[in-house]
C-alpha cells in the first residue's frame, strides 16, 4: 500500500514536472516566438524573456530569426540590355523577418521557401531594370537608380509576405565573352572621340588667348612708344631752348663748344683719316693762342 502511495506520488511530481517545464520557455532576442493552439496562431511573443503558455497539445511554440539574413546566389545568372546584349549579374540580398504571421501563412515558416521566393523577386525586378537600359547605363551612367528601382520593387513585394528588403546589391556585372570586344572596342572610339574633341577645343582655346596676349602687347609697346617719343620729344625741345638760352649769352663760347663737340665726333676712331688744312677754319680753336 505504501508502495502504490509512492509511486502515484512520484507520477505525480513527473507530471507536474512535464506540466510546467512544457509550460515555461525562453524568448531569445534573436529570435520570435510564435505560438500555436491546434494548428492556429494564438500570439507572436517579440520581447526576450521568459515566458509562459499552455502545455502541449494545447499550446505549442515555434522560434523565427528576426535577424538580418543573407541570400548570396551561387552562380551569375544572365540577363538581357536593351540593346540585346546579354550580361552575368551576380547579386545578393539582404533581408528580415518582420511579420512572423505573413510569413508563416506564405511560406509554412519555412525559411528556404522565403529564400527562394525572395530570389525570384530580385530576378524579376533586374529583369524589369535591365531591360528599359543599355550596358553603359547599368555599368556607369545609371548604376544607382537601377539599384533603387530593384530595391522599391522587390520590397513592395516582399511586404505582403513579412519581409523586410534591407538592400539589394549587385556584386558584379560582366559582358559575355563574344561581346566583350566589341564592346570595349566602341567604348575606346567613344573615349578617343571625346579626347580629340577635348584637344581640338584646348587648341583652339590656347590660339585664342595667345593671339589676345600679343594684341595686347602690341598695344603696350605701342603706347610705350607713343609715351616715350613724346617724353625725348619734350626733352630735346628743353634741351634745345637751354642749349639756345647758354649760346646766346655768349657766343665765343658756343662757337667754342661746337668745335669740342666736332673734335669728339671727328677724333673718336684712331684709324679715321682726315685730309684738311692746318691753318683751316675746322681747327681755327687748337690754332689759337690765348
Amino acid at each position: 500500500m505504501n508502495a502504490n502511495r509512492l509511486l502515484a506520488a512520484i507520477a505525480g511530481l513527473i507530471g507536474l514536472f512535464y506540466v510546467l517545464t512544457s509550460s515555461i520557455f525562453v524568448v531569445d532576442q534573436r529570435n520570435y516566438a510564435v505560438v500555436f493552439s491546434f494548428g492556429q496562431i494564438v500570439r507572436v511573443i517579440e520581447q526576450p524573456g521568459l515566458q509562459a503558455k499552455l502545455p502541449a497539445p494545447f499550446e505549442n511554440v515555434r522560434f523565427f530569426d528576426r535577424r538580418i539574413l543573407t541570400i548570396d546566389t551561387p552562380e551569375a545568372e544572365r540577363f538581357i540590355t536593351s540593346e540585346k546584349k546579354n550580361l552575368l549579374v551576380d547579386s545578393y540580398v539582404k533581408w528580415r523577418i518582420v511579420d512572423p504571421r505573413k510569413f508563416f501563412v506564405s511560406f509554412k515558416g519555412d525559411e528556404r521557401l522565403a529564400q527562394d521566393r525572395l530570389t525570384q523577386l530580385v530576378r524579376s525586378a533586374l529583369n524589369e531594370e535591365f531591360t528599359k537600359r543599355t550596358v553603359r547605363e547599368i555599368i556607369s551612367d545609371q548604376r544607382e537608380q537601377v539599384m533603387q528601382g530593384i530595391r522599391k520593387k522587390v520590397a513592395d513585394d516582399a511586404s505582403d509576405i513579412g519581409v523586410e528588403i534591407v538592400d539589394v546589391r549587385l556584386k558584379r556585372v560582366d559582358l559575355l565573352a563574344e561581346i566583350s570586344d566589341s564592346v570595349y572596342r566602341r567604348m575606346e572610339a567613344e573615349r578617343k572621340r571625346v579626347a580629340n574633341e577635348l584637344r581640338s577645343t584646348g587648341a583652339a582655346e590656347s590660339d585664342k588667348i595667345r593671339a589676345n596676349a600679343e594684341r595686347q602687347r602690341d598695344t603696350i609697346l605701342a603706347e610705350a612708344y607713343r609715351e616715350a617719343q613724346k617724353i625725348k620729344g619734350s626733352g630735346d625741345a628743353k634741351a634745345t631752348a637751354l642749349y639756345a638760352d647758354a649760346f646766346g649769352r655768349d657766343p665765343q663760347f658756343a662757337q667754342f663748344y661746337q668745335s669740342l663737340q666736332a673734335y669728339r665726333s671727328s677724333f673718336k676712331d684712331k684709324r679715321d683719316v682726315m685730309v684738311v688744312e692746318p691753318n683751316g677754319e675746322f681747327f681755327k680753336f687748337m690754332n689759337k693762342k690765348n
